[in-house]
């Protein structure tokens, strides 16, 4: 009996060691990166979920993740997890808009945060929500060309508490906008960017309209 009791208690603890979340590998700060679900959409191949990609979505900027980032390169990512409990999923589809994408940000840059799913996903929300999108961009109807720099600059003019390099707008390699990204302390404050934040080296992008 006391050597079931021994055994007990150890699978417990390994429970618990389970369930709490792992220390968190070294980071400077970390980036909220919101992705033009348009542009990404209309990439040729690949599998697109029709949560985001369907005709009448009209989904425009969409929370892809909140990374670690180095003052100089990407942190550590993928640190093992278990996945994202179904509940908080259903909370998430409000930001990210398919559960896939969910369960992979978890597990590719939340598991290395050293915060719970649901502590990592809270800061997630937190983020997005202090974020105004500009209205110019909120409301393309159709086909437009802007280079980094503009889309940089109506972000930091919606956004007047953040510093004007806390943004960067990056292109995928057709030159049509990928994403924006916004850099944060890890008190969630916003700070400049680093060279680690990329950019894009091609000019004026194409941003397509929501459909």
């Amino acid at each position: 009996m006391a050597g079931f009791r021994l055994t007990a208690a150890a699978l417990c603890a390994l429970t618990l060691a389970l369930a709490a979340p792992a220390e968190a590998p070294p980071f400077d700060y970390y980036m909220l990166s919101l992705s033009w679900a348009p542009d990404f959409c209309a990439l040729p191949g690949g599998n697109k979920d029709p949560k985001e990609c369907s005709p009448g979505r009209r989904l425009g900027f969409v929370v892809h993740g909140l990374w670690q980032q180095m003052e100089q390169g990407r942190a550590k990512d993928d640190c093992g997890s278990s996945p994202v409990a179904e509940s908080l999923v259903a909370v998430m589809l409000r930001y990210i808009p398919t559960e896939s994408l969910i369960q992979h940000e978890w597990k590719t840059h939340g598991s290395c945060s050293g915060l719970s799913s649901q502590e990592y996903f809270d800061l997630v929300r937190k983020a997005r929500d202090g974020v105004k999108i500009p209205a110019a961009l909120a409301s393309i109807s159709t086909e437009e060309s802007q280079d980094g720099a503009q889309i940089e600059s109506q972000f930091a003019a919606a956004n007047p508490t953040y510093p004007k390099d806390a943004f960067r707008a990056t292109c995928y390699r057709d030159g049509t906008l990928q994403e924006v990204r916004i850099c944060f302390d890890k008190d969630l404050k916003a700070r400049a960017c680093t060279n680690s934040a990329g950019g894009c080296r091609t000019g004026a992008m194409r941003i397509l309209p929501p459909r």
